[in-house]
């Protein structure tokens, strides 16, 4: 969604347009195509996306990835004045919040049923 926002805000951008908002390196690079990259310009790859195979950590993973793009999502709210932009953002923000939620619940229920006595949360059936 973010891509396609980005796609239609600089598809028809006219070569002063592009000078004048600092999009030019960006542009020298990918013209309007859509990179995915952070704000810092540093291009997303599978390494962020972290799977350990243990449902406490990956859960916990999760919970924190969405809580990274809620802040993202607030911190462009901070600084968008396209209120047609702020409205999808606003529902992508919503929808992190949401997400947490909801893997706050997964984890909650997969702690319920481990060993409710050890500190470090195991599963008892691999680590006995």
């Amino acid at each position: 969604m973010i891509g396609t926002i980005v796609h239609q805000l600089t598809r028809n951008m006219t070569e002063e347009q592009i000078k004048k908002s600092g999009y030019g390196a960006y542009f020298i690079d990918h013209t309007a195509g859509v990179y995915p990259t952070a704000a810092s310009g540093s291009p997303w790859n599978a390494a962020s996306m972290a799977v350990k195979g243990d449902v406490i950590a990956d859960l916990v993973e999760d919970m924190a990835a969405e809580q990274k793009a809620r802040v993202t999502y607030d911190n462009i709210l901070r600084l968008c004045d396209d209120p047609d932009v702020a409205d999808v953002i606003r529902y992508l923000r919503e929808r992190e919040v949401v997400h947490f939620q909801r893997f706050g619940e997964g984890l909650r229920l997969a702690t319920e049923r481990m060993d409710q006595k050890n500190v470090y949360v195991i599963n008892p059936s691999f680590d006995n």
